[in-house]
C-alpha cells in the first residue's frame, strides 16, 4: 500500500520533530501495510518554507537510515504547497516539487477557512502547464463544506482531490466524516492518504478508513483508491468516475 501524503521527514515542519519520531512513524506505517510513503512537507503556508532542494536531500537521508535499520519502507519526495499566486513561477524556478518528482502531479493546499478567489484560474493554469493539481483534504475546508459546488466545478474541470484517512474514519468528528462520505458518493475524490504527522494524535489510519469504505461501498471502491495511489507514483492516469454534485438536502442540519 502507498501513502501519498505524510509529514514523516524530521525537523522540517509540524510533522516528525526528530529522526527518532520519523522512525516511529516508519515502523507504524509498515505495521499498517504501507510499503511506500510520499513525504509532503508544508511549503509557503505562512509558517514553513521547504523547497525542492531541501526536501530531496532530507528524503535521501531518511531512506539511508531506514535501510540501515532494515525497515522495509521507501520514502519518496513530495511537497504540500499552500495555494499562492506565484506557485507556477516558483515551479519554473525549481522550488516546487511534484509528487515522486515525476513532473505530473502537484499537491495544492487551500486555507482551512475559505477558497481564494483566484483558485479557479490557478488550477486552470497549473493544467495548462502540463501538471495535474490534487487538492488536499477538501473535506476540512469550511467554504467547501458550506458550498460543495465549488469543488464540483474544480473536479469537473480536471482537478483531482485527496481525502484524509482520519476524516473518513471519523477522527475529525461526525460532520467531516459525513461530508467525506458525500464526496466519495459524488465521485469528487480520487485518493485516500494519511496526512500523518506523528504516531499519537495524527497517525496513519489508512487501514481503518479503507475498512470503513469497504463496509459502505464494497471492495471495488477500496481497489480504486489503493490502485490510484500506485498509478500516481508510476506517473500514470488514475481512475476517475464522472463527478456529480453533492446533494444539498443531505447537508441540511449537518452543521
Amino acid at each position: 500500500m502507498i501513502d501519498i501524503h505524510c509529514h514523516i521527514l524530521p525537523d522540517i515542519d509540524d510533522g516528525a520533530q526528530t529522526l527518532k519520531e520519523s522512525m516511529e512513524m516508519a515502523k507504524l506505517a509498515v505495521q499498517e501495510g504501507i510499503t511506500s510513503i510520499i513525504a509532503t512537507p508544508h511549503h509557503k503556508n505562512g509558517k514553513y518554507e521547504n523547497t525542492k532542494r531541501v526536501i530531496l536531500q532530507k528524503v535521501e537521508e531518511l531512506n539511508s537510515v531506514l535501510q540501515k535499520e532494515s525497515i522495509p519502507l521507501q520514502v519518496l519526495p513530495g511537497q504540500e504547497p499552500r495555494i499562492y499566486g506565484e506557485l507556477l513561477e516558483d515551479y519554473e524556478q525549481g522550488e516546487i516539487l511534484t509528487l515522486n518528482e515525476n513532473g505530473q502531479y502537484l499537491f495544492v493546499e487551500l486555507p482551512s477557512g475559505h477558497v481564494p478567489r483566484y483558485t479557479n484560474q490557478l488550477i486552470y493554469d497549473i493544467q495548462m502547464n502540463g501538471l495535474t493539481p490534487i487538492i488536499v483534504h477538501p473535506e476540512r475546508n469550511a467554504e467547501l463544506i458550506q458550498n460543495p459546488d465549488i469543488l464540483y466545478e474544480l473536479v469537473k474541470k480536471g482537478a483531482l482531490t485527496q481525502l484524509t484517512a482520519s476524516s473518513v474514519a471519523g477522527y475529525f468528528g461526525k460532520s467531516i466524516k459525513k461530508f467525506s462520505s458525500q464526496l466519495i458518493e459524488a465521485n469528487l475524490t480520487h485518493f485516500i492518504a494519511s496526512d500523518a504527522h506523528n504516531v499519537s494524535n495524527r497517525s496513519f489510519k489508512i487501514t481503518e478508513a479503507l475498512d470503513e469504505i469497504e463496509k459502505k461501498y464494497g471492495v471495488d471502491m477500496v481497489y480504486l483508491f489503493t490502485e490510484n495511489a500506485e498509478l500516481l507514483v508510476e506517473g500514470k492516469t488514475p481512475y476517475k468516475e464522472i463527478p456529480e454534485k453533492v446533494k444539498r438536502k443531505k447537508l441540511l442540519g449537518l452543521f
